[in-house]
């Protein structure tokens, strides 16, 4: 870039990754992503600015973050390429670092040098051991084959007088498969002079030329050769990736193209587009609403009972067990019956002969019956309810157009709460037609002289002994010395509930006759995420074993009310006595003579009798009345007068007004369309003669793999013959000594003598990357000394 940008300090100063994107250009200037559409040409500024970005995230007290920096610099000066300054591993924590900072730091590394499309500069100083090098070792495991690790030595004018690393960089000592770059930055001394960076690549050239352990491979050295390579390496990478990224795009551009197809001749303010987008949007709502509620809807919810569904089971199991927990209560009824019957007798003696007065038995009955308008007017606001809730589901799809969807919702929704107050009247209307008049020779009604049978065993027996539900249960209340609460397989029918240790009824546990039976709330344990109901025995005995209650446990509230309704399929209903009701009939009730017993007992069998054929057909009206009054109702006002509703509501531009989502959406597959169509073209026109060099042959990096348990020597350590003592013979493999290219005029610069001719030309491109490079022949002599 040759400009002074990046921060310099003391400890660790890159605390956020930097993703830095040179791009070729006429002018130069920075732009950073956080800062969209502001433009930098003081580079000090851009320095300020990634050390302000950096603050906001990790504090300033030295923390780090994974969050990165993104800057693009434009220059006529820079090849385009992208590359990542990441943080060096840090192994013991200052400031804010949390105590895994090495690790973090580590992942951090990881995650961006993993990717198979980047090249890794791996960065060792010169005065360190080479074989204990960090950042060697990562690029070594997440690049076993070498093919896109590059090693970089700095520090080369900082080692110790009388050392250097020619071996390192002529890639013998320690060999990577593409080599080593020698690059020689500016000191802190260079820094603090605010030393050009032209002139600190004036230097690092004079001081490859003039070092005499690296001017034979000058050329192969310094920050200039470094980002040729990297920029021939991005020249290999694209040549080789061509064909699969051509073959993406394409599949890409195949994936979009029909839904392109409906953007490309989109005009927003069309009228005709409008009303066609109308008329689809609220045919779309018709049939989704009608799928939702009749079934076999395009999207099948597996969470949860929806639409439909839910409110069949509204129909066929709530509703029938809030009518018989509602109506059996055994003590409140036959209190009651008594006082109707002694309130009817009023001053008058009742002699044993006379009858039972049917005006309590009416009076009774009438009081019951007027009793059901709860559960009924509670299933209305169940169904009402669920049909508001399927209609937000189905106006999802309309989210488009935000305003049509607030109205459609609105209209419907107003529209259904109309028709519950009108389905309330006519649940009312039965009600009150069935209290007008008492039906006493209806032909499932027992009458007065069968009143001593209990009408709930004649219909038990009927049923027979089929099986009404399987299912699992959760014994709840087993103790833990004898084994805990255990699940079990249980099957229920109209006499008895059975449970198997599996599903496949093998082997039974135990088998409960339902005589006696009733069913009770238990209230669910703080301590527990199941939902349980018990059973006992009306008489006092053990239900099962030694246990006078049975708790049975289900995983959700629904489960529970469904095992209650096929209970009650089987006769056994729900208990409604309560301490307080005992405490109040002790309190009120009197002795009863057994005259008075017995007109209580056929009164209250006579209406047994009764209200079960008034359940029976109130179980069969009221669905009837809600399906034909609300839902079939709403149905038809979707299908036939919607529309006309929506077009009084508002203007259809305002209806049709688009989201600001739903815009950019369509911009955005607009513009990535365009984008796919010009980078196919773009690689269409790449010439396939590409200049490109092959990958280098692998090389033994096993050292790499043992440094760790057994480092070789440092190149620090490699010192060259003293001056004063040259050798009689060239070293063990290395070659006559080579030709040596002229410097030429440089301050500072030790004169050598006996200059040789000069070199023949070296390798260009990633050839020099290529093994150890072919060092020039030289004369078979000792070196000169140079003077001090």
């Amino acid at each position: 870039v040759s400009r002074d940008f990046l921060p310099r300090g003391s400890g660790i100063v890159t605390r956020r990754p930097l993703v830095l994107q040179l791009i070729t250009a006429k002018t130069e200037y920075a732009e950073f992503l956080h800062c969209k559409g502001r433009k930098f040409t003081d580079f000090d500024e851009v320095r300020q600015e990634i050390e302000v970005e950096t603050d906001r995230i990790t504090g300033v007290n030295k923390g780090i973050s994974s969050i990165p920096i993104n800057l693009r610099i434009y220059s006529p000066h820079v090849l385009s390429l992208t590359l990542i300054d990441l943080p060096g591993i840090t192994k013991v924590p200052v400031g804010d670092q949390p105590p895994d900072i090495e690790q973090q730091i580590r992942d951090m590394i990881m995650q961006f040098i993993s990717r198979e499309n980047c090249l890794i500069l791996a960065v060792t100083p010169a005065n360190t051991d080479l074989a204990n090098s960090d950042a060697l070792k990562l690029a070594k495991e997440v690049d076993p084959q070498g093919l896109r690790t590059i090693g970089v030595i700095t520090k080369l004018d900082l080692m110790d007088e009388g050392t250097d690393a020619r071996e390192i960089l002529e890639n013998k000592l320690l060999p990577l498969r593409r080599g080593y770059i020698g690059v020689v930055n500016r000191s802190q001394k260079d820094i603090d002079g605010k030393k050009d960076i032209k002139a600190a690549l004036l230097a690092e050239r004079k001081f490859f030329l003039s070092h005499p352990a690296y001017r034979h491979m000058a050329d192969r050295m310094g920050t200039p050769y470094l980002q040729k390579v990297l920029n021939q390496q991005l020249t290999n990478h694209i040549r080789d990736t061509l064909p699969a990224f051509r073959s993406k795009l394409q599949s890409q551009l195949l994936s979009i193209e029909h839904e392109v197809e409906v953007y490309k001749n989109f005009r927003p303010e069309d009228p005709t587009r409008k009303t066609k987008a109308l008329l689809q949007m609220v045919q779309q709502f018709s049939v989704d609403f009608e799928k939702r509620i009749e079934g076999s809807g395009d999207q099948v919810d597996t969470l949860e009972l929806s639409g439909g569904a839910k409110i069949n089971r509204i129909f066929h199991e709530r509703f029938p067990f809030e009518l018989v927990k509602m109506e059996f209560n055994e003590k409140e009824l036959r209190r009651e019956i008594s006082y109707a019957i002694k309130n009817i007798h009023g001053i008058r003696q009742v002699l044993p002969s006379l009858f039972t007065p049917d005006m309590a038995f009416e009076a009774i009955v009438k009081k019951q019956i007027v009793k059901l308008k709860g559960p009924c007017l509670k299933s209305v606001d169940l169904v009402m309810q669920e049909l508001i809730n399927t209609v937000k589901k189905c106006t999802k799809k309309l989210a488009t157009y935000p305003r049509l969807c607030e109205e459609t919702e609105r209209i419907v929704a107003g529209y259904i709460r109309e028709r519950e107050e009108k389905t309330k009247d006519q649940v009312l209307l039965l009600i009150d037609i069935q209290v007008s008049y008492i039906n006493t020779n209806h032909e499932d009604f027992i009458g007065f002289a069968n009143a001593q049978q209990r009408s709930s065993q004649v219909n038990k027996s009927a049923v027979g002994n089929q099986v009404i539900r399987k299912g699992w249960l959760t014994i709840n209340n087993i103790g833990i010395m004898k084994g805990g609460s255990k699940e079990y397989w249980f099957v229920l029918t109209a006499e008895s509930l059975s449970w198997y240790k599996d599903d496949e009824e093998k082997e039974k546990k135990y088998m409960l006759p339902l005589d006696n039976l009733k069913v009770r709330d238990v209230e669910k344990s703080f301590m527990s995420s199941k939902h349980i109901f018990g059973l006992f025995n009306t008489e006092q005995r053990n239900v099962y074993k030694d246990y006078r209650f049975l708790e049975l446990a289900c995983d959700s509230q629904e489960e529970v009310d469904s095992w209650k309704a096929s209970l009650l399929r089987a006769g056994v209903y729900p208990d409604k006595s309560s301490t307080e009701n005992d405490e109040n009939g002790q309190a009120d009730n009197f002795s009863m003579d057994p005259q008075l017993e017995r007109q209580v007992e056929t009164i209250r069998n006579l209406v047994d009798s009764y209200m079960s054929i008034i359940n029976k057909c109130i179980r069969d009206l009221i669905p009837k009345t809600i399906m034909h009054l609300m839902i079939n109702n709403v149905k038809e006002f979707i299908n036939a007068e919607l529309l006309a509703h929506l077009y009084s509501s508002e203007d259809q531009n305002t209806l049709m007004e688009e989201s600001a989502e739903q815009a950019q959406k369509r911009d955005e597959m607009l513009r990535m369309y365009q984008a796919l169509k010009e980078a196919l073209a773009i690689i269409g026109d790449i010439s396939t003669s590409t200049v490109s060099t092959p990958a280098p042959p692998p090389v033994d990096d096993s050292w790499l793999q043992q440094a760790r348990r057994s480092p070789p020597p440092s190149p620090s350590t490699q010192r060259r013959p003293t001056l004063n003592n040259p050798p009689t013979r060239p070293l063990s493999g290395r070659g006559p000594a080579p030709a040596i290219p002229s410097p030429g005029p440089q301050s500072g610069a030790p004169p050598v003598p006996f200059r040789p001719g000069p070199l023949p030309p070296f390798p260009s491109g990633g050839e020099a990357l290529g093994g150890p490079p072919q060092v020039p022949s030289r004369p078979t002599r000792a070196p000169p000394s140079v003077p001090r």
